[in-house]
């Protein structure tokens, strides 16, 4: 074979199949760079992200911060004189209406807020002299504050607790409600609530962005959508007026990172009624888990929206983190809470030097009231009927459906009890959604022929709902991680005698032994659910169950959450001193 031919056959490649041309040195090089991305992200997102963060918040922050106090100062100087001049003209209504009902037995709203029990003030657990004179202002973020609901019942209960123990304070409520003046707020908030407040401390600036907030406004990624659209509202707010105290009662952790990147010096305070992402909802996307099959996204993690899903709910729950843990004072409304706050917030906190541990809160709850409205004895006893009572809105994640189909079961079975029992659904219908819901819940009752041992109270005033406590044996709550339960409170208050799903608060917190005997009896299944109705409905001696119920719902009264509230922002307080 000639030289010629020797070089136009086999020589070999200089490159390998799969090196695309490239030389070994770069190719090496190359896939080096692929394998440590991971790393670099990683190290990105640990160390680079934090400072430029942190350089972030202490020049851009802090200059746009010191912008707002100037922008604000005039509205600031406005409060203060207004708070002065409504107090000297509280003090002389006041003075001119008793001397005018002079010798009469009457009394009005104003002197309700006098006689409000001084038990609730609790004492300084600082130490520090004059530290009832402070006189800052407190800035408590809500924009959604005449809702009526639970939560509003938290805020309102709270701003009295800290009027009364700071009576200089001024109180600011950013909301926006626009249709509803100062006085008949307060009105309602007594008409609803039985709470009193000192009208001249207290004061409204109305938000013009709350719509940013609303889950019609975030079709799509509603999660991060209204996330981000709290900290347009948050600016709103700060905007208005930069307070001394800033306390979010309603759970949006990112205006209260807003806050700190904004003040860092400024002290806040969160009140949490649930997470707004969890470990437990995280793992309800993958089917095989435990709780692949509990909630309203149950098993959804699955196919590529899937991925997709589960990978946006991670990076969520880390800025989550990262936004909640700047807070200085964290209060939860349950045990069931507290432990998933601890667990998305509580690393970064630490990391952060954030020494105030994370406060189980009970939210106030009506046993007061109700104590006073029904009446436990071997005579009112023999006026309970074999009713069943569901107090909740038809919101999906309330689970109507298992408690028909639990109590179908149960009829089934053909006891004495399942022949006269009723179930009865008490729940307010807010809109078209929840109506369409209600429609299709009575359609599940045909199909389960219980009909006639079904009754629906839509809308039902709270006077209504006393009757209905009053009347009935048991109270059942199936809602799978109920994050407290004011309903299940409300039914021991009232002696019933409780059938709850097995998580959450209505597990952990409420429906507990009291000196080792139960107050009622948890559930998860269908099954779990007939056997409780039974074993309620048949006890040899319910009244004993009843009183131990009514004993244990004590814990949840609107002193207890006085006191515990004040013992954290006077934490707050101590840092403006």
């Amino acid at each position: 074979m000639s030289d010629s031919s020797r070089s136009s056959c086999a020589v070999p490649s200089q490159h390998t199949p799969f090196s695309f041309g490239m030389e070994p040195k770069t190719l090496a090089i190359t896939a080096i760079a692929i394998a440590s991305t991971p790393f670099a992200l990683l190290i990105c997102w640990n160390f680079f992200l934090p400072f430029l963060f942190r350089v972030f918040s202490r020049t851009v922050g802090s200059t746009l911060g010191w912008y707002l106090r100037k922008l604000t100062d005039g509205r600031r100087s406005l409060i203060i004189r207004a708070t002065t001049e409504n107090e000297a003209k509280f003090r002389e209504s006041k003075s001119s209406a008793k001397d005018s009902s002079s010798g009469s037995n009457n009394s009005s709203d104003d002197e309700g807020w006098e006689n409000i029990d001084g038990s609730i003030l609790g004492t300084s657990g600082n130490g520090e002299k004059g530290d009832r004179d402070w006189d800052g202002i407190v800035g408590f973020f809500h924009p959604f504050c005449n809702a009526g609901g639970g939560g509003e019942r938290v805020l309102w209960a709270a701003i009295r607790a800290t009027q009364k123990r700071w009576p200089n304070a001024k109180i600011v409520v950013y909301t926006g409600d626009h249709d509803v003046s100062k006085d008949n707020m307060i009105a309602r908030v007594k008409n609803t609530f039985s709470i009193d407040l000192h009208p001249p401390t207290i004061h409204f600036l109305y938000l013009s962005t709350r719509h940013w907030v609303l889950s019609s406004t975030w079709p799509h990624m509603t999660l991060l959508g209204q996330s981000l659209g709290s900290l347009i509202v948050g600016w709103d707010a700060f905007s208005l007026l930069v307070p001394d105290i800033f306390v979010d009662t309603v759970g949006y952790a990112f205006t209260l990172g807003l806050s700190k990147i904004l003040f860092p010096d400024m002290p806040t305070a969160a009140y949490v009624h649930y997470p707004t992402i969890s470990t437990d909802m995280l793992q309800s996307l993958d089917p095989k888990t435990s709780v692949g099959s509990q909630g309203v996204n149950a098993g959804k993690g699955v196919g590529f929206k899937g991925a997709i899903k589960k990978y946006y709910w991670k990076v969520f729950a880390a800025i989550y983190s990262w936004m909640g843990a700047s807070v200085d004072v964290v209060m939860t409304n349950s045990t069931w809470t507290q432990g998933h706050i601890q667990s998305i917030w509580g690393p970064r906190r630490k990391q952060r030097g954030r020494e105030n541990a994370i406060a189980v809160v009970y939210p106030p709850c009506a046993v007061s009231e109700i104590e006073s409205q029904i009446e436990l004895s071997e005579e009112s006893e023999k006026k309970r009927q074999k009713y069943i009572v569901y107090i909740a809105q038809f919101r999906p994640e309330k689970n109507h459906q298992l408690i028909l189909q639990s109590f179908a079961e149960f009829v089934k079975t053909g006891t004495p009890s399942a022949k006269e029992a009723k179930l009865v659904l008490l729940g307010s219908v807010r809109d078209d959604n929840d109506s369409r819901r209600v429609y299709k819940l009575r359609l599940l009752v045909n199909e389960l022929h219980i009909k006639d041992q079904v009754v629906f109270q839509l809308d039902a005033p709270w006077s209504e709902i006393l009757q209905w406590l009053s009347k009935a044996f048991v109270g059942v709550n199936g809602m799978w991680n109920e994050h407290f339960g004011i309903g299940v409170v409300e039914y021991l208050a009232a002696g019933l005698i409780c059938v709850v799903h097995n998580s959450g608060g209505p597990k952990l917190d409420i429906v507990t032994d009291v000196d080792g005997e139960p107050t009622g009896y948890h559930a998860t299944t269908t099954s779990e659910f007939a056997e409780g109705f039974e074993k309620a409905l048949s006890h040899p001696d319910p009244l004993t169950v009843r009183r131990r119920a009514r004993l244990s719902s004590e814990r949840f009264s609107e002193e207890e959450f006085a006191k515990k509230w004040l013992a954290e922002i006077e934490k707050l307080v101590a840092m403006k001193m």
